[in-house]
């Protein structure tokens, strides 16, 4: 739809210069507190869930605050349900103020998703139709989210499995738009793109090329599982297991493009040992090492 493409101009404006390091960080995880309190292994960041953390007092909030003193933390949402037809939770809303304003993060994200119906949780990410009504309702409530927070907040490209049959604008051109009508950021998920082109049989790298590299704040990587459905291959995104060759080859590819990125290890099921997510880290801090080096040589060659 041409008429839903965000103009140059529209998109002009950068996420805020390095609200976290240009560095791998990984997701924090209750087995793993003390041993990186002791340790204090040289990571650039950690990310949380924030609904693990929306308390006023306990272990989970104080060991946090613990950790917090010794590295940047970046806080990711799964709650908000910001693709829902109704309200936000207001409820929700403070205890997410609350925790922003204890921990003071280097960013704060949300999915492209929806999750909440009629007051009914579901446990799960569910992808929108991405239509001119969704886009007004989802970008209303990105702006209600960053309003209440008062700051910008970054959205995350969903892994998807089935697609609307009434969706007349295409995911990365509904996200451009997002970032359009709410000034948010971009959360870009390689693994939920390679995911999703996979399923749905699309160009990832296409995907990939066609968000700015001044719009992203910060990128996740992940693994994910394959199951066979009518004789048919799905890939499922269930961070269980270490990244695919596949999806380090794109995240290099990004990142020849951008420049280094914030660059999450997410690994949320089956957690290894942290030397086995500290390993993964290392990966995606040497792809951004050797980027900037090429892009250092070719300067001094011009």
């Amino acid at each position: 739809m041409d008429q839903m493409a965000p103009t140059a101009q529209s998109l002009a404006s950068p996420i805020p210069s390095s609200p976290l390091p240009n560095r791998a960080g990984i997701g924090l995880k209750a087995q793993h507190y003390q041993e990186i309190l002791d340790t204090q292994p040289n990571i650039g960041w950690l990310e949380v869930h924030s609904e693990n953390y929306m308390c006023t007092g306990g272990p989970t909030l104080k060991w946090l605050t613990a950790l917090r003193e010794r590295y940047p933390v970046s806080l990711h949402g799964v709650g908000m349900s910001l693709g829902s037809a109704g309200p936000l939770d207001q409820a929700h809303i403070k205890r997410l103020v609350d925790l922003d304003r204890r921990i003071e993060p280097g960013w704060v994200s949300e999915h492209l998703s929806w999750s909440i119906a009629d007051g009914v949780y579901l446990n799960d990410l569910i992808a929108l139709p991405y239509t001119a009504e969704s886009l007004d309702v989802f970008s209303a409530h990105v702006r209600e989210m960053q309003d209440a927070l008062n700051r910008q907040v970054l959205i995350e490209n969903p892994s998807s499995y089935l697609r609307y049959e009434h969706s007349v604008i295409s995911e990365p051109e509904f996200l451009l738009n997002v970032v359009s009508q709410s000034g948010c950021g971009v959360l870009l998920d390689v693994n939920n793109v390679y995911v999703s082109a996979h399923n749905h049989g699309f160009d990832p790298v296409a995907y990939l090329d066609q968000i700015p590299a001044h719009l992203i704040g910060e990128i996740h990587m992940a693994g994910h599982s394959q199951t066979v459905i009518d004789g048919r291959t799905i890939r499922i995104d269930d961070h269980g297991s270490p990244i695919c060759g596949e999806v380090w080859a794109l995240y290099e590819h990004l990142i020849k493009r951008t420049g280094p990125k914030p660059t999450l290890i997410e690994w949320d099921t089956n957690i290894p040992a942290l030397d086995v997510l500290l390993g993964e880290a290392a990966k995606a801090d040497a792809i951004m090492t050797l980027c900037g080096q090429r892009e250092t040589h070719r300067a001094c060659i011009g």
